[in-house]
């Protein structure tokens, strides 16, 4: 129960802290043009658990990193977050109605603004990182932080698993190719979330470096299991999207592979690599080691 208690104060802090952040980065909603502006802060400011800057927050307190520091690059995950569900819910990709229990942005405002929106906010995210005024680091690390982020998001990550998913529905894949497919669409963003803390960290020792990048491989395939299972047990309501979209578009899940007890039970495994990636750490770790916890055992 103490356990979270803490993770939920940790989470708490963590979302006002990087709204806060997003709210001065995003333009304002009356500067021209104003209806893509207001989209954009429609698309971000309106909820969603934060997860991806929570992992920037959480290896950048496992690295030593201070938050001025990573202010920078929370806001930029989640910036990239935002742009690819507002891309995902259009028409031509998932045509869902409903995101964090409001309309979708397409629906709020219209498909076109919605395209123009999802540029706008993976723009941003860029020159967040080029331009951070807090980012108090060398350029060779915003470099290197810029081709963590876009290699992630791009064609060999998030992008290239979106492409994946979509070829995929109505097929049947094996374990492996279901996991190939969720390592680039769900995995590459949490992978780089934590990456891009201990980068701000240069003289974060190798294997502490290696053993944050296991952790986070490990959580964003559980991440994305737990969300299949949800798909099933979850409701509309709690998880603020269409219940059974995967399986009303015939997509290929872990249930449908593993069976929702052998999902449980990859994701469990998951679990418990992800925290044995972390003895080498002390209690800074601690607000990762809940975030495993959390990812596996949420209901939304």
């Amino acid at each position: 129960m103490a356990t979270n208690h803490l993770l939920a104060d940790f989470m708490h802090f963590c979302q006002q802290r990087v709204t806060h952040a997003l709210n001065k980065v995003l333009p304002d909603a009356d500067t021209s043009p104003s209806r893509l502006h207001a989209a954009m802060r429609y698309a971000t400011l309106n909820g969603g658990k934060r997860i991806r800057p929570i992992l920037v927050y959480a290896s950048g307190e496992a690295a030593e990193v201070t938050n001025e520091n990573l202010d920078a690059a929370a806001c930029a995950v989640e910036l990239i977050h935002a742009y690819s569900l507002v891309h995902d819910d259009l028409p031509a990709m998932d045509d869902d109605d409903l995101r964090r229990n409001q309309p979708t942005c397409h629906k709020a405002y219209d498909e076109a603004t919605a395209i123009l929106v999802g540029d706008a906010l993976q723009t941003l995210a860029l020159q967040v990182l080029c331009t951070g005024n807090h980012l108090d680091v060398p350029a060779e690390t915003r470099l290197n932080m810029l081709e963590t982020l876009t290699r992630a998001a791009g064609s060999r990550g998030m992008v290239g698993g979106q492409a994946m998913d979509l070829a995929a529905v109505g097929q049947t894949l094996n374990l492996t190719e279901l996991e190939n497919l969720h390592i680039h669409k769900t995995g590459a963003l949490i992978r780089a979330s934590v990456k891009l803390g201990t980068l701000l960290n240069p003289q974060l020792e190798k294997t502490r470096r290696q053993a944050l990048d296991h952790y986070a491989k490990c959580i964003g395939l559980a991440f994305q299991i737990q969300d299949d299972i949800l798909d099933i047990e979850g409701s509309t309501q709690t998880l603020g999207k269409t219940q059974g979209k995967d399986r009303q578009q015939n997509k290929p899940t872990y249930p449908s592979l593993l069976g929702l007890n052998g999902a449980k039970e990859k994701a469990e495994e998951l679990r418990q690599a992800a925290q044995d990636s972390l003895t080498q750490f002390d209690s800074k770790a601690d607000p990762l080691r809940w975030i495993a916890d959390y990812i596996t055992l949420r209901s939304y």
